[in-house]
């Protein structure tokens, strides 16, 4: 199979403008920001309820939390713990990171105690930075971990007057006050420590190659594992996005609503509209509402999101007269789009004078984000596109170098500048999957399972591993069986996916209790209490279901897919 020929020629025939390959900058992501702030000091960089904010005036306040995060003692190659919602602080804390030469360990805010213990821990950060509403579970976790300073940001903080006003009568009344004493440096004093940076160069020079960003995933394997990233596979992501939306133009809106601690917010959302002179509309709390809002008050040119998002918006009431005329691009991710919602909101669009359709793509957090997309003007049912320039997809025998012919299924592995640095601290993972080939390249081996036409698009097929995938989010059962069996109550558990209208799939929980515990609801509370401590709000199950038994394979080992089956009959007896 001619990889380049079959991957690459569809790009060209249908968009002259994309290039077979591209240059990409070899600096840090601050450097690239920094390039287009100076060429368009001017321009809105990010607008955040209500208040927008220039290029230059990003630029500053970035340099302003470099200083103070070098007074603090930061130092290159030190990680440091972001778990921010889409905010100010959280963009300018991110570059600030990334210009003193640390790196930034990117966490679900909402995350459980263990899971931000686990997260502090296995990066070994020596500060945290989260707002006012998380204080007390990292608080909790400290005396556990290597961190040194915790800072405190409120949203307010970032707030116009007027609004601000407003969130305090509202929202902010329901954050505890954090205790005087606390050994914590809130946002306005830690901003401060800035105008006493004695350090004459706070600039730590990095390149592409350096470890910038540690995103979190589950592996091949299913156990929570960091995802080293450099600064190159941010930059060369930036580049391939824009080189994919010949329609783009700087200036151009993109509605940074997915979080930043996902590949899809931080790679597609923030860095490759900032560091190509986009504008990113920054959505702090999602719900559909506001989501549906900001399109059309803010004339939003660009949405990103997952499936579940445009299945919430297809049911928002009082939608009839929105306009959305302004949107070039609407890209679905993180989930597979069934080809019927993608036929609904397609429709959607059009009925509301939007002149595109949904564009689906595909990738993982081992290349930061998206790998592959669905060009504008050439759709095949089914199929999730085709590789960015300078992305190689093969089609394998699963956990093997031998490539398949066209149309037939194995594991879809990928080679290009966005794949990772390595699993931290877990050489054999790493070895596991990144895999240096015959050719020479080294391929990232997906666990997900697909074929290849010979125009060279990619149909995904399902996956290897297994995972549930609940709103865009990668839930990985086996970790939610640990946290259940560690309960006293139960005595094996499994866990499985089912099928969802809104979520796409939502977590279940089967439990074979010990001997003396009743299956009622006081022992489902206790064990729903014991999840919420130790599971993030997403991968919370809806429901424990108990059983005498669980049914078992033939080597002994829970049957999962038995349950499944069952759960999916019982839905369709339902329907």
């Amino acid at each position: 199979m001619s990889k380049q020929t079959a991957v690459k020629a569809p790009w060209r025939d249908h968009l002259g403008e994309v290039p077979f390959h591209l240059d990409y900058f070899d600096g840090t992501m601050f450097e690239a920001v920094e390039q287009i702030a100076m060429k368009y000091p001017n321009n809105i960089a990010y607008d955040f309820m209500g208040r927008s904010t220039t290029y230059r005036q990003m630029l500053a306040e970035i340099e302003r939390c470099a200083k103070a995060l070098k007074t603090i003692g930061v130092r290159e190659n030190d990680r440091v713990t972001i778990a921010l919602p889409n905010c100010p602080q959280a963009v300018c804390l991110f570059y600030a990171v990334n210009l003193v030469g640390a790196v930034a360990n990117m966490i679900h805010p909402l995350s459980a105690e263990k899971e931000i213990e686990f997260y502090l821990k296995e990066s070994e950060s020596v500060l945290a930075i989260t707002l006012d509403q998380f204080y007390d579970k990292f608080e909790r976790v400290r005396q556990n971990t290597q961190v040194v300073n915790i800072v405190i940001a409120s949203v307010k903080d970032a707030l116009s007057r007027p609004i601000r006003a407003g969130y305090m009568l509202t929202a902010g009344r329901k954050t505890e006050k954090i205790p005087k004493d606390a050994p914590v440096l809130m946002w306005k004093e830690f901003i401060h420590l800035s105008h006493s940076c004695y350090y004459r160069n706070y600039k730590v020079k990095r390149n592409g190659e350096d470890p910038a960003v540690i995103l979190y995933s589950g592996g091949t394997t299913g156990t929570n594992k960091g995802i080293v990233l450099t600064n190159r596979c941010f930059n060369a992501l930036g580049k391939q996005i824009i080189a994919t939306n010949p329609m783009f133009r700087v200036g151009d809106k993109m509605l940074a609503a997915m979080p930043l601690f996902h590949g899809f917010g931080l790679g597609v959302c923030i860095h490759s509209m900032l560091s190509q002179g986009g504008r990113c509309i920054l959505i702090p709390r999602f719900t559909p509402k506001s989501y549906a809002k900001q399109i059309t008050k803010k004339k939003c040119n660009f949405i990103a999101g997952v499936p579940t998002l445009y299945e919430a918006l297809l049911r928002l009431p009082g939608m009839d007269n929105a306009d959305f005329s302004s949107l070039k691009g609407v890209f679905s991710g993180g989930d597979s789009l069934s080809i019927e919602l993608k036929k609904k909101f397609d429709k959607y669009l059009y009925d509301h004078k939007a002149v595109i359709q949904v564009r689906e793509g595909y990738g993982a957090t081992e290349t930061v984000s998206a790998c592959c997309l669905t060009p504008p003007h050439m759709h095949k049912e089914g199929s999730i596109g085709l590789p960015f320039p300078d992305t190689y997809i093969k089609i394998v025998e699963p956990d093997t170098d031998r490539e398949l012919p066209y149309g037939q299924e194995g594991e879809i592995v990928i080679s290009g500048p966005t794949v990772m640095k390595e699993y931290m601290n877990n050489p054999m993972e790493t070895a596991r999957t990144l895999r240096r080939h015959a050719d020479g390249m080294v391929w990232l081996y997906t666990g997900d399972l697909g074929t290849m036409d010979k125009e060279g698009f990619v149909f995904f097929r399902g996956r290897a591993k297994r995972m549930i995938i609940s709103s865009g989010y990668n839930v990985y059962p086996a970790q939610i069986e640990n946290v259940l069996d560690a309960h006293e109550a139960v005595q094996m558990s499994c866990v499985i996916g089912v099928p969802d209208p809104y979520r796409m799939q939502k977590v279940k929980a089967f439990v074979k209790l010990n001997p003396g515990f009743a299956p009622d609801d006081a022992t489902r509370q206790s064990i729903l209490a014991h999840c919420k401590k130790n599971i993030a709000k997403y991968a919370m199950p809806y429901d424990v279901e108990f059983r005498e038994e669980l049914p078992k394979t033939m080597v002994g080992k829970v049957a999962y897919r038995a349950l499944e089956e069952e759960e999916r009959a019982r839905t369709q007896q339902a329907g």
